[in-house]
């Protein structure tokens, strides 16, 4: 069960006030507070509550856009559904929603999308939450000297550094903003390989005053960025190296990761060896993949011996959901469990080709992760339509638009990955099991890119990953490794980087042709949204857009 502490988001009073800034749009931020903002940083547990511990209360959420998983239309969404992995198909008058799913599928998002808009905002929003916070430590620290004062300060530098990483992944060149008073005529884009270097050289300064602790454990240090963390977040960074440092991602050319270099430890070491120096940094920790898949996903989830950054979920505690099992489920098979669902998000054509779904070489986490074929509840009894009939989800007849088709409700496997919690409220999406956002399956499978990219084998990192679901062992090449990604990690909110990275992202597949000119790689950012950018004149629009 968890244990909680006055630490954590909805147990503390957050008493911030409004951001003293000058700046248009998406730099305001509204008083959280009427109380006087200096009476919350009077001494260094009001200074801890206040300026660090308060931030996390924006990673869940409960709102559109406003999380860094678990909500509708925001960060996950853009990362799942514009890609192979997951589509929301028209089913009558069921999901249109004036084409924005479809839009996301297709790539068709344009520059006055709200989702995409909202998301900007929300990242921003943390990001200068995080400048005020760090400059209240930096008031307190004048006439204070409290030893907690630089690991504080880590950790807020830390989180800013994460958010800038989503950002920076999500829209390229952005605007990098480091103090909550700025006049708006002084905000100007940054090119992506500013925002990385400062991002990853953030982490690096923060990491070794981050606490040396499990986040995923219930406890003092529950759900915060610590150490291990951090060396997730640069081993990414350091994977992704030909991306986060191409300023003209429509050129066709990359930067390559052999000939860009970083000081870890004393030592110059290449991308592909920095990232897998940060990957043995989280297993040094005693990080090892769970026996049992599942176990990552179960209802109390905090026991995991392999996640790594989680979002904590209660349903009495928090007020975080999580929108996508309930979204998935087809209207009976949720009642049939007592909960309530959409009948959305299904599996593409892609994903059962990838697990080689009906095939004598099906790979085994495909039921870990899809519903597919009948459907049971959880005592095992086949659940119905309203008609009598059985229900079946049909895998291979999604596609975009089912209307009038007659699997137009049932096509497509749904996602299952997340242990049903049937004690769960609102309609499902308030539940125990945490969100996995980091774990160490993902760890591995970093070091075996890495090392594959570095001209060496991978095959003994990504063989541990198959054989703990007992799947046979594979030769480590990008395409195995792209295909292992797709398979180990399902509907965890990875997919569009991957694809990217890759070089996988703008092709064509089921359902989805390729757009004009895409091939130059102007649809793996997205665009500055349109109502910001006439905020600020002096800002170039994205190519392509």
């Amino acid at each position: 069960m968890k244990r909680y502490t006055l630490f954590y988001p909805f147990c503390i009073l957050s008493i911030l006030c409004c951001l003293a800034t000058s700046c248009d749009g998406f730099l305001k931020e509204k008083p959280r507070d009427a109380q006087p903002e200096e009476e919350g940083y009077r001494n260094i547990s009001e200074l801890y509550l206040n300026a660090v511990a308060s931030l996390y209360n924006y990673i869940g959420g409960n709102s559109d856009s406003q999380g860094l998983q678990g909500t509708g239309r925001g960060i996950y969404d853009l990362n799942t559904f514009t890609t192979d992995e997951a589509i929301m198909p028209t089913r009558g008058g069921d999901w249109y929603d004036g084409g924005f799913w479809q839009g996301l599928f297709l790539h068709k998002w344009g520059v006055n999308n709200d989702a995409i808009q909202a998301t900007w905002e929300y990242l921003y929003k943390v990001i200068m939450l995080s400048n005020n916070s760090l400059e209240h430590i930096e008031t307190y620290a004048l006439t204070h000297s409290d030893a907690e004062l630089p690991a504080y300060r880590a950790e807020v530098r830390a989180f800013r550094a994460m958010y800038y990483y989503y950002l920076m992944d999500l829209f390229g060149r952005v605007p990098m903003v480091v103090a909550s008073k700025v006049a708006s005529k002084d905000i100007v884009l940054s090119e992506r390989k500013e925002v990385f270097n400062f991002v990853f050289r953030e982490l690096q300064e923060a990491a070794s005053l981050l606490p040396a602790e499990f986040s995923n454990r219930s406890g003092n240090y529950y759900g915060r960025l610590t150490r291990p963390v951090a060396y997730f977040l640069l081993a990414k960074l350091a994977l992704n190296v030909e991306i986060y440092t191409d300023n003209d991602w429509t050129d066709d050319v990359r930067p390559d990761g052999k000939t860009i270099f970083f000081e870890v430890d004393g030592s110059t070491l290449n991308a592909w060896q920095t990232a897998e120096a940060y990957c043995d940094k989280i297993t040094a920790f005693g990080y090892r993949l769970e026996t049992d898949y599942t176990v990552n996903f179960a209802v109390y989830n905090e026991s995991s011996v392999e996640n790594i950054f989680t979002i904590p979920m209660n349903k009495t505690l928090y007020t975080n959901q999580m929108q996508y099992l309930f979204r998935s489920r087809h209207y009976n098979h949720a009642k049939a469990l007592g909960l309530s669902g959409e009948n959305g998000s299904s599996a593409t054509i892609e994903v059962l080709q990838t697990f080689g779904y009906e095939t004598d070489g099906q790979d085994p986490r495909f039921d870990y992760c899809y519903y597919a074929g009948i459907v049971y509840d959880l005592k095992g009894n086949v659940v119905k339509l309203d008609d009598g009939t059985v229900l079946v989800y049909e895998p291979w007849e999604v596609k975009l638009d089912l209307s009038d088709e007659p699997y137009e409700k049932t096509a497509g496997a749904r996602m299952k990955k997340y242990e049903i919690d049937d004690k769960a409220m609102k309609d499902g999406k308030l539940m125990e099991n945490d969100i996995v956002l980091f774990r160490y399956a993902d760890v591995l499978l970093m070091k075996s890119e890495a090392k594959v990219r570095d001209g060496r084998s991978g095959d003994e990192e990504l063989n541990r990953v198959r054989n703990r679901v007992g799947a046979p062992e594979r030769t480590a090449t990008l395409e195995s490794l792209l295909a292992e990604r797709q398979m180990e990690l399902a509907w965890e909110g990875w997919r569009r980087q991957d694809l990217i990275r890759f070089g996988q992202f703008t092709r064509s597949y089921s359902s989805r042709p390729q757009l004009p000119d895409e091939e130059n790689g102007y649809t793996t950012v997205f665009p500055i949204p349109e109502k910001i950018r006439q905020m600020n004149p002096g800002w170039k629009q994205h190519p392509g857009y």
